[in-house]
Parts: structure tokens; C-alpha cells; sequence
């Protein structure tokens, strides 16, 4: 019995750590947040994270695609936003905290400003 209860308490302090290191947000430079602009390639509302593949123009006229993870479906339909709310086409304006790497990604969440071309924000505020 001593043994079950040791493996159940080293079982959850276990699964504690890994969910804490998911949820780290060590990646993405919040200190520095940029404006982006482009056109949705693919919106996916998908667990545990949802994800925009955003085709982004850049200074040399070239469309490069940047990856901005988002929260989780159940996050951000409590805020609005649906598997359809954001499709393939749509021009969208977001501020992101970019990746520390300078890859071409980062994060985006409601906390933050994001809207459509013509300022329609995705959410009501």
C-alpha cells in the first residue's frame, strides 16, 4: 500500500512538471511584441493549441510564411472565436510576441491587438 500511494504522488508531481513546461511561454520574446500583417494559408482549432499559418510579404516583396501559435479551442471560443471565425483568405493584422529564434512565428492570443484589414476586430472588446 506504501508503494501505491509513493508511485501515485510521484505520478502527479510527474504530470504537474510536464504541464507546467508546456504551458511555458519561454520561447516567444513578450518583451518585444511585433505587428504583422497577411493573409491566412490555414487556420488550425485543433488541441491543445490552436495555430494560424499566416502568408506574411516581406520587405522584398517575397510571401513568407509565418507560423502563430494561439491558446486552445476552448480558450477562445469562450472569447468568440470558432473553428470559422478566421478562414483561408482572410487578411489579418496581428501584434504577436515573436520567437526568441527570429524564425518566422510566434504567438498570438485575445489579450493582444488583432484584427482584419478594414480594423474589424475578431473579438468584440
Amino acid at each position: 500500500m506504501k508503494r501505491a500511494v509513493t508511485l501515485t504522488i510521484s505520478a502527479m508531481a510527474f504530470a504537474a512538471d510536464a504541464a507546467q513546461a508546456h504551458h511555458s511561454l519561454a520561447m516567444f520574446d513578450q518583451e518585444h511584441p511585433i505587428e504583422i500583417a497577411g493573409t491566412v494559408l490555414e487556420f488550425r482549432y485543433t488541441s491543445p493549441h490552436t495555430f494560424i499559418l499566416l502568408n506574411v510579404k516581406d520587405t522584398d516583396g517575397e510571401i513568407t510564411v509565418w507560423t502563430l501559435e494561439g491558446l486552445s479551442p476552448s480558450s477562445l471560443s469562450r472569447v468568440g472565436i470558432s473553428a470559422t471565425t478566421i478562414k483561408p483568405g482572410d487578411g489579418l493584422v496581428l501584434t504577436v510576441d515573436p520567437l526568441r529564434t527570429g524564425a518566422l512565428g510566434g504567438s498570438w492570443s485575445p489579450n493582444k491587438t488583432w484584427w482584419f484589414p478594414d480594423r474589424r476586430p475578431l473579438i468584440k472588446p
